[in-house]
């Protein structure tokens, strides 16, 4: 599996693209219901800057799954009519933090399997 499979490097990323990811990583800990009991969140890092974004709900709260939603303003690229998020800086990949550090979705499943 490529590092970041989705989007390509010079598209924004988007909630199609989540999906797509969460396909390819299928039945692997680089998916939130496989690597939660590992103590893995779901999170978003920003690769410009290296900042890293706890995956959350609209409203702030901790989500289970990655969400667009409740990333900072300043990484939304586009909302739909009803103010929803759709994509976000192109720069942007989602993974997981755990014990403070960021794992793309590679990285965990990779420490998943490593630890079973």
């Amino acid at each position: 599996m490529n590092e970041k499979t989705f989007p390509p490097t010079n598209m924004n990323l988007c909630n199609e693209d989540l999906e797509k990811d969460n396909k390819v990583f299928s039945g692997t800990g680089g998916v939130s219901e496989a690597n939660r009991v590992h103590g893995f969140l779901p999170a978003f890092q920003d690769t410009e800057t290296g900042e890293v974004y706890l995956s959350c709900h609209k409203k702030g709260n901790q989500a289970p799954i990655h969400l667009l939603e409740g990333l900072p303003e300043k990484l939304i690229v586009k909302r739909d009519e009803d103010n929803n998020v759709t994509e976000v800086k192109a720069s942007i990949v989602p993974g997981f933090v755990k014990n403070e550090q960021f794992y793309t979705r590679k990285q965990a499943a990779a420490q998943i399997s490593a630890e079973d």
